[in-house]
């Protein structure tokens, strides 16, 4: 695949997952920041994008990644109690860069390859893992990839040893 159109750490995602032999369909296009923006990549790749959100419990002691329908709302005392945790709100922008090396709106599970430390959670929205594939960001909101559910699933979480939390929102 040519990853000369793509920031370093798309390419580093890209070849991390061409390396795990894990299949993927990539466009690249305009930044898309927000669920609404992302509809038009949508018609791009195919497939629905899922929302990404970097939260984290009022001491920072818990990171989680919650990857969610982007249709549904989030709200916290609700995702809270589903986690078992103390009241999540935003983690700031600078620990999702120390983390898992992304910004916001760009924010993804793919973003889980640069946590070495093991320190983000990842909650996933039962119905995310209802679809077919899962469209998501490669931590950089100028692309866009399609990856079967299962190959996240049962492949690439497996592989960087993360056992998601599946909830009900």
């Amino acid at each position: 695949m040519n990853n000369t159109n793509l920031s370093r750490t798309a390419a580093e995602i890209c070849a991390y997952l061409e390396n795990v032999e894990i299949e993927f369909s990539l466009v690249t296009h305009a930044p898309a920041f927000t669920i609404e923006e992302c509809a038009e990549v949508e018609k791009l790749i195919g497939g629905r994008i899922c929302k990404n959100l970097f939260l984290q419990t009022a001491t920072g002691s818990a990171c989680y990644l919650l990857m969610l329908d982007g249709n549904k709302k989030f709200v916290t005392k609700d995702v809270s109690k589903k986690l078992g945790s103390s009241r999540l709100s935003f983690a700031p922008p600078e620990a999702m860069r120390d983390m898992l090396n992304t910004s916001p709106g760009s924010l993804s599970v793919t973003s889980l390859v640069f946590d070495k430390d093991k320190r983000v959670a990842l909650a996933i929205d039962a119905d995310i893992l209802k679809e077919e594939y899962i469209c998501c960001h490669p931590s950089d909101n100028t692309a866009t990839l399609k990856i079967k559910t299962s190959d996240v699933t049962k492949k690439l979480l497996p592989m960087l040893g993360i056992e998601p939390k599946i909830i009900n929102i």
